[in-house]
C-alpha cells in the first residue's frame, strides 16, 4: 500500500515541490493550505491554519478519517521575518513563533496518537540553515528555526520506543516566494539601523530569488522517507551555506562573528 504523506504549507515553494515529487512516486499525498481551493495541484489539498488548534484537529481528523493513518508528516509551513531586534514589534515575533514553532508542535501532537497506535511513523520538520546561527536582521527567524531543531532532538528520543522517527531538514536559500510572505519590519526614518538594514533587506531578497531549485529539497525528502535508519539532522543547500555550519563549530566566536559581519557589510 502507498504511504500516506501529510504536508503542511504545500500551496507553493518547497512544500508544493515535495508534494508534486512524492505524488509522482505514487505516495498518497495530502497537502495543506489556508485556501486550498486556490491551489492547482494533482494531489489532495485540505484546509489548515497551523496557528489555529481547531483547524489542525479538523485537517488531521479528515485525513485519518479517509486513510486510517498518516505515515509521514512533513512540517513545512513557515513564515519569514526580518528586522533589527530593537525595531521589530514583539507581537510580530510572537506570531512568527506561533507559525514556525508552536504551530509545528501542535500539528505533531495531533498526529502522534495515530502513529503510536500504528507503532510506526516518520515526522520531518523543515527548519533552516539559518537556525544554526544568529543572523543579523534575521534573528527572530533564526531563533524560531533553531528552537525547532532542539525540540526535534528531544522529541526523537521521547518517541523512538513507539516506532516513530523524527528528523530535521534544514534548507538554505531556495528560489521560492518566501520573501513575499515575510513580515518585513519597516525601515523607519529615525531608526539607528536605517541604512544597514535597508541594504541587508535587498541582499536577503536577492539570496532567495537566486537560490536553489526547490526540487532539490523534494528529492532529499524522498531519500529520507526511503531510508530505513534516517539521521536526525539533514542540511540541504549550497556548499558555502552548509560549510558555514562547520565553520561555526571550529572557529572562535569572534572570528566567526567577524566573517558574518563582513558578509553583511556591518
Amino acid at each position: 500500500m502507498s504511504k500516506v504523506v501529510f504536508i503542511t504549507g504545500a500551496s507553493s515553494g518547497i512544500g508544493k515541490s515535495i508534494g508534486l515529487y512524492l505524488h509522482g512516486k505514487n505516495y498518497k499525498v495530502y497537502g495543506t493550505s489556508r485556501n486550498p481551493s486556490k491551489v492547482n495541484v494533482p494531489f489532495s489539498m485540505v484546509a489548515l491554519d497551523v496557528t489555529q488548534k481547531e483547524s489542525i484537529k479538523r485537517a488531521i481528523g479528515e485525513v485519518i478519517g479517509i486513510e486510517g493513518k498518516i505515515d509521514v508528516l512533513i512540517n513545512n509551513a513557515g513564515k519569514g521575518i526580518t528586522g533589527p531586534i530593537e525595531d521589530t514589534p514583539t507581537e510580530e515575533m510572537k506570531f512568527n513563533f506561533d507559525t514556525n514553532f508552536f504551530g509545528v508542535i501542535d500539528v505533531i501532537k495531533e498526529v502522534l496518537p495515530s502513529m503510536r497506535l500504528e507503532k510506526s511513523g516518520l515526522i520531518i520538520n523543515t527548519t533552516s540553515i539559518a537556525g544554526y546561527m544568529g543572523l543579523p536582521f534575521r534573528g527572530v527567524y533564526s531563533a524560531s528555526k533553531g528552537a525547532l531543531e532542539l525540540v526535534t532532538e528531544a522529541l526523537s528520543m521521547e518517541v523512538k520506543s513507539f516506532g516513530v522517527r523524527v528528523v530535521n531538514v534544514a534548507p538554505g536559500d531556495f528560489a521560492t516566494n518566501i520573501a513575499a510572505g515575510r513580515y518585513h519590519t519597516p525601515v523607519f526614518e529615525n531608526s539607528a539601523y536605517k541604512e544597514k538594514y535597508a541594504e541587508n533587506l535587498a541582499l536577503m531578497d536577492s539570496h532567495v530569488s537566486s537560490g536553489e531549485d526547490p526540487m532539490m529539497m523534494a528529492k532529499a525528502i524522498y531519500e529520507i522517507i526511503k531510508s530505513k535508519s534516517p539521521k536526525i539532522h539533514y542540511k540541504v543547500g549550497g556548499f558555502m551555506e552548509k560549510f558555514s555550519i562547520i565553520l561555526k563549530r571550529v572557529l572562535p566566536d569572534k572570528i566567526y562573528e567577524k566573517l558574518l559581519m563582513n558578509h553583511y557589510k556591518l
